[in-house]
Parts: C-alpha cells; sequence; structure tokens
C-alpha cells in the first residue's frame, strides 16, 4: 500500500502493546483507613433524661393510669411555687417523655445537640408538645447536657366516630439542636504518645495491611498491629504535640481490606448476602416442592317426607398430593460466587428455598463460609 511507513505503524503497536502491559489494574476495591477504622476514644457519649411535655392537644397521659405523670406535674408546680397537693388535677395536654441523644466527641460548653423524645405513659400524640427543661445524665450519673424545645414528629394520628388512621410513630419525636452541652468530657488527644486504630471489622490481614501502608507511607516502623481488630500508632517525633495532622495523613492512606467468606440469611424477610469469597465444593442439588391439597364438600342428606328420620350432613374429603421436582444440578468444586447464583438461579429456585439449599450444602461440609442467621 503506498504512502504507509510500516516500520512506524510496527513501532506504534509495539509501544500500544507494551502500554497495556504497564498498566496497573486493581486486585480489588480500597477504602480509607478513615473508613475502615475509628481513633480508639474519639467516640460519642450517650445521655438519657425524664422529662414532662406540655402543650398537647389532649393527647397525653391519662393522669389517673399513669401515677408517675401526675406526680411530676405536681413536683414541677411546686418548683414554681404553685401548690396542688391534695387537689383533683384533669389534664390530658401532659405526658412523660425519655429524652435520649449521643454526646458528640469533643463536645464543648454552650454547643448544641439533637435529642430524641419518646413518650413513656399512654400518650396517643406528641405533636404540638414542647419539652420543659430536662437535664440529661451520663452513665457516671453526671449531668452533661441540658434539653428543651417544641417537639417535631414524623408520624400523625387521625380519627373519628368509627374510624381513625395511623400513620408512623406520633409518641416519637426529635428536637434539633434541642440540647446545650454544659459539661465537657476531657479527652487531650494532643498530649498522647500513642494513638490506636479500632478496626470496624476485625480481621487479621485487614490489620496487617493497615500497618503496613502507614509504615510505607512515614518510612519507619511507627504502626505494629496488636490484635484483629487493633492498630498501634507511636507518633514521630516530628508529630509530637500535634497528633490531628498525623491522624490527618495517616486516614487518607488506600487500604485494601479483607474479610472471610460469609453469608447473611434474614429469614424473616428473606434477603440473602453473600460475600465475594465464598466458595462451594462438587455437591448434587435438588430442589421440590410438595403440595398438599384439601377440599371439602360435605353432602346433605335428608329423610323422606312424614317419616321419622333426620337431616344429616356426610362429610366427604378430597386429598390430593403433588410434588413438583426439579432435577439434581452439580454444583462444580471451587466454583465463584458469580457461577454458584446462576447455577441455582437455573433451578428456578427462590429466596426461600435457597435459604434451606445454602444451608443444607452447609451442613454437607460443602460450603467454605460463615452462615450467620439473623
Amino acid at each position: 500500500m503506498p504512502g504507509v511507513h510500516w516500520g512506524k505503524v510496527l513501532r506504534v503497536a509495539c509501544g500500544a502493546l507494551v502500554a497495556l502491559q504497564l498498566w496497573p489494574t486493581t486486585a480489588g476495591a480500597t477504602s480509607r483507613i478513615k473508613d475502615l477504622a475509628n481513633i480508639e476514644g474519639v467516640r460519642q457519649n450517650q445521655l438519657v433524661g425524664y422529662g414532662l411535655v406540655v402543650g398537647l392537644n389532649g393527647t397525653g397521659d391519662t393522669l389517673n393510669n399513669i401515677p408517675f405523670t401526675k406526680q411530676s406535674l405536681q413536683a414541677m408546680l411546686e418548683r414554681m411555687g404553685v401548690n396542688i397537693r391534695g387537689a383533683t388535677i384533669r389534664t390530658g395536654n401532659v405526658a412523660a417523655v425519655m429524652v435520649t441523644g449521643n454526646l458528640p466527641p469533643f463536645g464543648t460548653q454552650g454547643t448544641r445537640m439533637d435529642v430524641t423524645v419518646s413518650a413513656l405513659g399512654d400518650s396517643k400524640n406528641l405533636q404540638g408538645g414542647t419539652l420543659l427543661v430536662t437535664p440529661l445524665l451520663g452513665a457516671d450519673g453526671n449531668v452533661y447536657a441540658v434539653a428543651q424545645g417544641s417537639v417535631t414528629i414524623n408520624g400523625f394520628q387521625a380519627e373519628g366516630a368509627a374510624a381513625s388512621i395511623t400513620r408512623g410513630v406520633p409518641t416519637v419525636g426529635r428536637i434539633a439542636n434541642g440540647a446545650i452541652i454544659e459539661r465537657e468530657i476531657e479527652f487531650a488527644l494532643n498530649r498522647l504518645p500513642n494513638v490506636r486504630l479500632a478496626l470496624r471489622n476485625a480481621d487479621f490481614t485487614t490489620a496487617k495491611r493497615i500497618a503496613a501502608a502507614v509504615n510505607d507511607f512515614l518510612g519507619v516502623k511507627s504502626a505494629e498491629p496488636i490484635d484483629p481488630s487493633t492498630v498501634q500508632l507511636q507518633i514521630p517525633p516530628e508529630f509530637k504535640g500535634n497528633v490531628v495532622a498525623f491522624l490527618t495523613e495517616i486516614e487518607q492512606l488506600q487500604v485494601e481490606p479483607d474479610l472471610g467468606a460469609k453469608i447473611i440469611i434474614d429469614e424473616r424477610s428473606g434477603i440473602i448476602v453473600m460475600g465475594r469469597d465464598v466458595r462451594v465444593a462438587t455437591v448434587a442439588v435438588a430442589q421440590g416442592n410438595l403440595t398438599v391439597s384439601i377440599s371439602e364438600s360435605p353432602q346433605v342428606s335428608q329423610p323422606a317426607p312424614f317419616s321419622r328420620g333426620r337431616t344429616v350432613v356426610t362429610p366427604r374429603s378430597n386429598v390430593t398430593v403433588s410434588e413438583d421436582g426439579k432435577k439434581f444440578a452439580v454444583v462444580k468444586d471451587g466454583v465463584s460466587l458469580q457461577q454458584l447464583v446462576d447455577g441455582l438461579n437455573g433451578l428456578g429456585i427462590g429466596p426461600r428455598d435457597l435459604i434451606g439449599i445454602l444451608q443444607a450444602i452447609k451442613a454437607a461440609g460443602a460450603i467454605q463460609a460463615d452462615i450467620e442467621v439473623m
């Protein structure tokens, strides 16, 4: 062909082939250390408190049935200078509630946090209510925050004389930024000589890979896996007194996590989740449905006119048994997850039957994975 320089074409083709061979390939999905582990000590703390919600439109607690609501209302009014001891209180606008929230890590005095309000008595609806000042206590009994504000709910309830409808849960509400932090939890992060990473999913291989990634980044042996769920980091000299900067650099490193083969089964909803490393040995699988049908067609027997007989009912039952059988299918040794799913789908097996088949294969010792039933 005129005008074509074959030597140049050959050099371009060889260069493209070398480029394809040198192009990096990813063996698996990588994640940041920030998404794989938590910093030990940097965590939330749960708070709880007991309070009163007022301003309800007749949907509060029945004071005669809920004594603690009545006692709380009396104590609150007495603190306000109102003495109602011995008086009869009839109101449906007050409800006793439990207030819960999570104190964020490094929460400082004066900052706000969200709280959840849940009815404790027989209140029907918290819509339109206002939570009065409620101290929130930690596990040590100290008050760490104080909550107050208007309750917002997602559910609602409407009823008439002969019918009612309820959507969501109207007895649980939320107050955005409804609590003010009053006490701080001391945690001197920058003074720590070492930091420990707590893996969210414990695994020996993942812990080792995290330590290797940190050591490669720093150029010195600073990280060491202690157990499957913990990696200890020694603070390098250049980051002494500035642990935050050190963690900022570390948490962005990419690591490929490794988890054991596991199958999660939720029998109530029929959900099945299988990991990519699930493997099956050679096994034959057959599945059939056995259906038993029983139909009743009773026959009425009446006596002749003017006779002394009586009308009787003679039962007649028709019982049929049918079996929808499937052929045996052989699952070969070491098949992948995709091949296993394709093979079982080829048998026309639904999720419910698949749960029983997976458990039977595990019982036969032919599946290399842990089965966890929720």
